[in-house]
Order: C-alpha cells, then sequence, then structure tokens
C-alpha cells in the first residue's frame, strides 16, 4: 500500500464556500473529525462553522491565505489533522502541495503528485496522451514559446484554432483565433492571464473543433489496482470557456460511444499509476469522433450529477480510496438511474459580460432541497460575498425519470432561488433552461453564442407588476416609514431601472391603493393600478400584494441606493432617486473609464498625457480569478490616470479619462513612454 493510503481520524480541507462544506458533510458521516481553514475575509464563513474546529491561515489575498501551501500544512500540524483534501479549484491539482502534505506525515486526500504533475500541465499530458495511442486535437505542445514558433505552428495547423494556457484550466488562458492576425494580441492576453491564474505562461495550440460537446468521463482508482469509469458528463454549455450547466448522462452518448470512451479514460488512468477521482475530458463532434484535450486531477464541481444518477458519494469513495481501502464497487456493479441536471449559480453581472460581483448579501432563499433537488452553497443571508475568490456561490441540481422531468424541476429550482444585494446569473440560468434549443437537445459549446443573445443584452424593463410592488415596498423600508409594513408608502417615487425610470403617484382608497405608474418619458402614457397587501412580513422582508385582482408574493431588501426585489422569479434593483447621469455614460461615452467592479489593477498601459486609439488597451484588472480588460472607448488624449499597477480600485472608482481627439487642445504633447 503507497504511504499516502493509510486510515486517519482528523480531515483538514483545504479550501472554502461551498465544497468545503459539502466534503465535511460525507467527511461527518464517516465519523472523521474535521478542520476548515479560512482567511480573514472568511472569518464568519458557513464552512468554518461547520467544522470542529478552524484556523486562520492568512489575508484576503488568495495567495497570502488559500495559496500557502506553508500556512495550510501548518494548520493541519496545528489542529492535530492527518488527512488533507484539497477540494477543487486553488491547490487542488497542485503537486508541490500534494508533496508538501506527504512530506509532513499527512494523508494527501488526492492522486500521487507525480500523477498531478503529470496530467496538470496540457502539453505534458498531450505527450502522454498522444503515446498511449489517445485521440487528441491536432497542435502543437512543444516546449519553444517565443512568438515566432507559435506563428510558424499556428500556420501550420490552420485556423480557426485554440490558444490555451498548457498550466490551467477554467476557460482562463484560453482564446479562440480566427485568423492569423488575430494570434500576437491573442498570444499576449492568453500569457498574462495564464501567468497571473497558473504562475506559468506557457501555452498550447490546438486546432478548434467547431461546435463540439464537451463530455468528460469521471474516473476512480485505489491503491490496489482497481480502476473504473462512472459514466460520462455533458458540460456544452459555457461561457467564456466557463461550464455553466452540466448534465449526466450526455444525450449525445449511447451505451456503445459510453464503452468507448470509459475504456480510453480507464487506459489512461493506468498507464499513469492514478490514485483517487480524476476526470478525463473530451470533445465530442458530430460524427461520434471524440478527442482528448485534458485530465483534471480532482474531484470536479459538477461530480454532484453524477452522484445523483449512480447513487454513489464521490467524496465518501475519495476518503475511503485515501485511507487504503478498495473501491466501494467494481464496473460491473455501475448503474445509471434516471437524468440530472446541474446549473452553477455566479455573483456575476450578465448584461455587462458576465463580471463578477461582490458585496452584501440582503437576502438569501434557496429553493427548498428534496429528493430530487439538490442545493450546495455557503451562503448566509446578511454575510458578504468577498471579491477575492471564484464567482460561482451555489449549486443546484435536479435528478428525474428522463431528461426532460429533470429539465422542469430544475428550472423551477432556479425560478424559486432568492438571491438579492449583488447581481447574479439566476435570471439567465432560467432562460437557458427555458429555452426550447436546450429542451430540444441543441447543445454545443457554442449554445450560449448562438441560442442566448437575447438574454446576454443589457436587462428589459420588468412588468408594471414589479414596479409597483417595488413601489410599495420602498414605501416600507424608506425614510424612516411606518412600523407597520406598507402601511404608508410615499406619494410619489421615482425608480430608475434598466437604462429607464419610472414615475409613481399614490393615493389611498377603500380598497387599498392606486398607483399611476409610467416611464419618466415625453408622452409615455400613465397606468393605474389597483393594489393591496394582503400579507406582510417586516422582518423577513416578504410580502403578498395583489396587482389589480391577482396576487403575488415578493422579497424585497434595500441597500443605502436601491431597493432589491425578487418576484415571478426574477431578482430586480431599482434606484430610488432621480436619474442625473446622461444616457450611455457607464459605457465610456463621456470619457470616464470606471472600474466595474471592485478588484485589483493588474496592469496599467498608457501614461498621462498619451494618445490613445480607440480600443486601445488601458488598464487590466483581475478579481474572482478573472482578468478585465479596460479599454479606450474612443480616439483621445489620456487626460487624467488614476490607476496604478499593483494597488486596488473598488467599484465605480475613476481609473482614468480620456478626452475625444476632436476636443483636444491643440497644445496638447504626445507622451512617447514605455507601458507602465
Amino acid at each position: 500500500m503507497p504511504a499516502n493510503s493509510r486510515p486517519f481520524h482528523t480531515l483538514l480541507v483545504a479550501n472554502r464556500g461551498e465544497i468545503a462544506v459539502r466534503i465535511m458533510r460525507s467527511a461527518r458521516r464517516l465519523g472523521l473529525a474535521t478542520v476548515a481553514v479560512y482567511s480573514e475575509a472568511d472569518r464568519h464563513g458557513a464552512h468554518v462553522a461547520c467544522a470542529d474546529r478552524a484556523v486562520c491561515i492568512g489575508a484576503a489575498a488568495p495567495r497570502a491565505s488559500y495559496l500557502n501551501i506553508a500556512a495550510i500544512v501548518d494548520a493541519a500540524r496545528r489542529s492535530g489533522a492527518d488527512a488533507v483534501h484539497p477540494g477543487y479549484g486553488f491547490l487542488a491539482e497542485n503537486a508541490e502541495f500534494a508533496e508538501a502534505v506527504t512530506a509532513a506525515g499527512l494523508v494527501f486526500v488526492g492522486p500521487p503528485a507525480q500523477a498531478i504533475r503529470a496530467m496538470g500541465n496540457k502539453a505534458e499530458a498531450k505527450r502522454l496522451m498522444l503515446a498511449a495511442d489517445m485521440p487528441c486535437v491536432p497542435g502543437y505542445q512543444g516546449t519553444a514559446q517565443d512568438d515566432g514558433t507559435l506563428l510558424a505552428q499556428a500556420a501550420q495547423i490552420g485556423f480557426p484554432l485554440m490558444v490555451k494556457a498548457a498550466a490551467g484550466g477554467g476557460g482562463r488562458g484560453m482564446r479562440l483565433v480566427r485568423e492569423a492576425a488575430e494570434l500576437p494580441a491573442a498570444l499576449a492576453s492568453a500569457r498574462s492571464e495564464a501567468a497571473t491564474a497558473f504562475g506559468s505562461s506557457e501555452l498550447i495550440l490546438e486546432r478548434a473543433v467547431m461546435a463540439p460537446r464537451h463530455v468528460e468521463i469521471q474516473v476512480f482508482a485505489d491503491s490496489h489496482g482497481n480502476v473504473v469509469h462512472l459514466g460520462e458528463r455533458d458540460c456544452s454549455v459555457q461561457r467564456r470557456h466557463q461550464k455553466v450547466i452540466e448534465e449526466a448522462p450526455s444525450p449525445a452518448v449511447g451505451a456503445a460511444l459510453r464503452a468507448r470512451m470509459g475504456d480510453a479514460a480507464v487506459r489512461a488512468a493506468r498507464a499513469i499509476g492514478y490514485v483517487g477521482a480524476g476526470t478525463m475530458e473530451f470533445l465530442l463532434d458530430g460524427g461520434g469522433n471524440f478527442y482528448f484535450m485534458e485530465m483534471n486531477t480532482r474531484l470536479q464541481v459538477e461530480h454532484a450529477v453524477t452522484e445523483a444518477i449512480t447513487g454513489f458519494d464521490l467524496v465518501e469513495w475519495q476518503l475511503r480510496v485515501a485511507a487504503g481501502e478498495p473501491l466501494p464497487a467494481t464496473q460491473d456493479a455501475v448503474r445509471f438511474t434516471g437524468h440530472a441536471i446541474e446549473v452553477r449559480l455566479t455573483a456575476e453581472d450578465v448584461p455587462a459580460g458576465f463580471l463578477p460581483q461582490g458585496g452584501p448579501l440582503l437576502r438569501w432563499r434557496p429553493p427548498a432541497a428534496g429528493r430530487d433537488v439538490r442545493v450546495d452553497h455557503a451562503l448566509e443571508e446578511g454575510g458578504t460575498i468577498p471579491t477575492h475568490y471564484d464567482s460561482m456561490v451555489a449549486k443546484l441540481v435536479a435528478h428525474g425519470a428522463d431528461r426532460e422531468a429533470a429539465r422542469r424541476k430544475l428550472l423551477r429550482a432556479v425560478e424559486d432561488c432568492v438571491l438579492l444585494g449583488v447581481p447574479s446569473n439566476q435570471a439567465f440560468l432560467a432562460d437557458c433552461l427555458a429555452s426550447a434549443a436546450f429542451a430540444g437537445n441543441e447543445v454545443h459549446t457554442g449554445f450560449v453564442e448562438t441560442h442566448m443573445q437575447a438574454a446576454l443584452q443589457a436587462a428589459q424593463p420588468p412588468a408594471q407588476v414589479s414596479a409597483c410592488a417595488a413601489l410599495l415596498a420602498a414605501g416600507a423600508l424608506d425614510l424612516g416609514g411606518s412600523p407597520a409594513l406598507l402601511a404608508r408608502p410615499p406619494s410619489h417615487v421615482v425608480l430608475d431601472i434598466a437604462g429607464q425610470s419610472w414615475q409613481a403617484l399614490l393615493h389611498s382608497g377603500a380598497d387599498g391603493w392606486h398607483v399611476s405608474l409610467s416611464r419618466r418619458e415625453p408622452e409615455a402614457p400613465a397606468v393605474d393600478v389597483a393594489l393591496r397587501v394582503l400579507r406582510a412580513d417586516a422582518a423577513r422582508g416578504t410580502a403578498l400584494v395583489e396587482c389589480d385582482g391577482v396576487a403575488y408574493p415578493l422579497v424585497f431588501a434595500r441597500d443605502p441606493n436601491a431597493l432589491h426585489l425578487f418576484q415571478a422569479g426574477r431578482a430586480w434593483r431599482f434606484g430610488l432617486h432621480d436619474p442625473r447621469r446622461k444616457a450611455g455614460k457607464e459605457g465610456g461615452a463621456d470619457g470616464v473609464l470606471q472600474a466595474p467592479l471592485t478588484a485589483r489593477i493588474v496592469a496599467v498601459h498608457v501614461a498621462a498625457g498619451e494618445h490613445v486609439a480607440a480600443g486601445q488597451p488601458l488598464v487590466v484588472l483581475e478579481a474572482m480569478k478573472m482578468e478585465h480588460l479596460i479599454a479606450a472607448p474612443f480616439a483621445g488624449v489620456v487626460t487624467e490616470l488614476a490607476a496604478r499597477a499593483g494597488g486596488q480600485a473598488s467599484a465605480g472608482a475613476v481609473l482614468a479619462r480620456v478626452q475625444a481627439q476632436a476636443d483636444t487642445p491643440a497644445d496638447t504633447q504626445t507622451h512617447d513612454k514605455e507601458p507602465a
């Protein structure tokens, strides 16, 4: 038995959020004590409260805490842990971390360091898989990384092609290049993001397989030579190369193809001496041909759908294998029942390009979990979503007898999920699940771009019932109003939303309130609505409001500048003031460039006084593991530069100001300086 496989009694989970809570749940059921680690930003996190003991490992920034190998190993020593589970993300696929854990005499709940190292680099992994006769996408995975070599190799591969970070995953450092002229900029951008996210700027090139499915095989191996696969998951619904919806089994994979892909995955796991949970990821084209992309040497975010259709607890399997036990089941014993679909709920502003968001969590009401619906999260109402970590805050999973049953259950669960305080992708997820294309299984990796463009546009104005409900809720929470909820709403309120301003005039009647609601536009007709409050709970921010004879349940909350409302499966944020900004100002049309989110300033590529072209990169921000490029909105001169590389920018902070070329004073000088 390998030295890394032996019984243990106390498990330290080197992660945070929902995955830490989920791992602790299985560990506790097996009789293990649990230890949480937390950063200063997570002191009050749910995973800390869930553990038997917890250790602070550093400041909020990941490199000072969750990526600090020495601090985590020391936390295990101080807390009495004798095993470490890395979860996913952070150090989960870091061979140095696995080595440090085992060198400290602890059990690492994961594969051997040599397997992590072999498969953790996409270039090396492809070389190994090609040697093992695994079908791979044609490309370049050589050690020469200069632009000349990469440009020459790209010409041989042909366009379109993919640029990928060799050391990473999750879509970071990945660019689709459709023609040769785009390649130099794509290489520079991918290198920068890869270096920030993974500490390595090494890249590989692959021929782009257009409109494929992304299908992965779950494999499991123990220290006794047993290897099985637990079927496939379809992860084709993605945005910016990051998974949005996952399901098992894949609607595009039948029994024969499953057997071929499963056999290939098992052979590959055996070839590298794998132990533990792993995932072989493939591209699947319309002809049933599959091509190896990479192996994730860890538990996947989407493992829950495999658990739903197999009935196995994959974390329990990990813990048993790490303790030296054989796999709990043989390949012949693996059975698949029904269909499962999962969505990832993220704190992101979808119309702004899925920009990650952080801030106070004013309301959190997950859908009721039951036999067929599972909600994995570590959120607490009244808490805060930090900006330092990944934007995923919860997973919702539904299981049904078939795909359509699972889809319907999950759609209802998503529409019942209340998250107020920060923007989220909740409505976007519901739109995806409800779309005819998804229901009809018209799914590939370009699904979002092909079918969901309307859902990606700026938020549409709410229905009149939502605006009226916001009006009443504003009265309940505004200006120290009556203690009796909704008893005395103001007679005149202006609400801003979706680039529009709504004006409402109220007067009381014998049967409730009457509202005259209109958009503040010339000649916009007013709509008269009759309202009554049937039930209200001030402490919980809930109400049942009747609008023109139809009753609607509401959830609402207030921050200093806005009213947040959840109604009919949608979250809305109404500004409670007259709009003072001109239309289009948010997009930089006035030359003022603001930080779209709280973030670290990674780079500043211009100097004050410098002439810039339209679209020229000016500032690069990094938050929640993603880079965000701030570009010049038009040609002109940088008249103000507040951004400083290495600093922090709060959401809405002015980073720079560009004066349009036509407005540039004649005596403005060009500064030929190197980018900062």
